[in-house]
């Protein structure tokens, strides 16, 4: 088994949910008492977030490409950025990695093809709704065209993540909220929904929507757990 690096805290409440969903998925497939190698380095969201609002995303891909190159250091084999916002500055933290990263993109376009999904609803902060950096890596590396809601709707979803969902704070009502965002999404068009923010799990079942739903953080998670668990020589082709 390989070790995988997190890279965390962006929000720990999401971050939880990844070390759950890959020592269960590792527990599962080795059976007995097995669990994942991983080594996490958690950041102080506060900080990452004032970078965000001041547009500093070259800081931020400083702060997270150095965090990358310390789990390396430590003995990781692929580095993970446990958030999709900060994906924005994946290529950063990659050229400073001296490890494979797993872009959490690539993995979501990846589960939508293989369900034959093409138009889907990005529910996700506004940063990544609103940037190309998402949208323009899911049409180069998949052909999939990514669908926004509309800006009331983008705001929304962008106040229910950092409001309550990075706060632990589950309501009914934003599930409610949600739900409505997806169908007037279907409306527009779409055939599916990306739970395009890894706290978004914590508040839609993406098997409970009335399209097919895609869990950004289950892609991403089930990614690492294969790498880890994949023959040496073969991971190190693919990578």
């Amino acid at each position: 088994m390989r070790t995988i690096g997190l890279l965390g805290g962006m929000s720990w409440e999401s971050t939880a949910v990844y070390y759950r969903l890959i020592n269960q998925a590792v527990r599962d497939r080795l059976g007995g008492l097995h669990s994942a190698e991983i080594l996490l380095h958690s950041v102080d969201f506060e900080r990452v977030v004032q970078l965000q609002r001041a547009g500093r995303w070259d800081a931020a891909g400083a702060l997270l490409g150095q965090a990358a190159a310390g789990l390396a250091q430590a003995g990781a084999e692929c580095v993970m950025i446990c958030t999709n916002t900060m994906h924005l500055v994946a290529d950063a933290v990659a050229a400073l990695s001296p490890v494979p990263l797993l872009h959490i993109v690539d993995e979501t376009g990846r589960a939508l093809t293989r369900r034959g999904l093409r138009r889907p609803l990005l529910l996700a902060t506004q940063y990544t709704m609103e940037q190309g950096f998402y949208r323009d890596r899911m049409r180069a590396a998949c052909g999939i065209e990514t669908l926004v809601p509309d800006l009331p709707d983008r705001e929304l979803v962008h106040r229910v993540i950092f409001d309550e969902l990075c706060r632990g704070i589950v309501r009914s009502e934003s599930r409610d909220a949600m739900h409505a965002i997806v169908q007037r999404g279907i409306a527009a068009g779409a055939d599916s929904v990306i739970l395009g923010c890894t706290e978004i799990c914590l508040l839609l079942d993406p098997d409970a929507l009335p399209c097919p739903g895609v869990d950004s953080t289950m892609e991403h998670a089930m990614a690492a757990v294969a790498f880890a668990l994949a023959d040496p020589a073969a991971a190190r082709q693919a990578a």
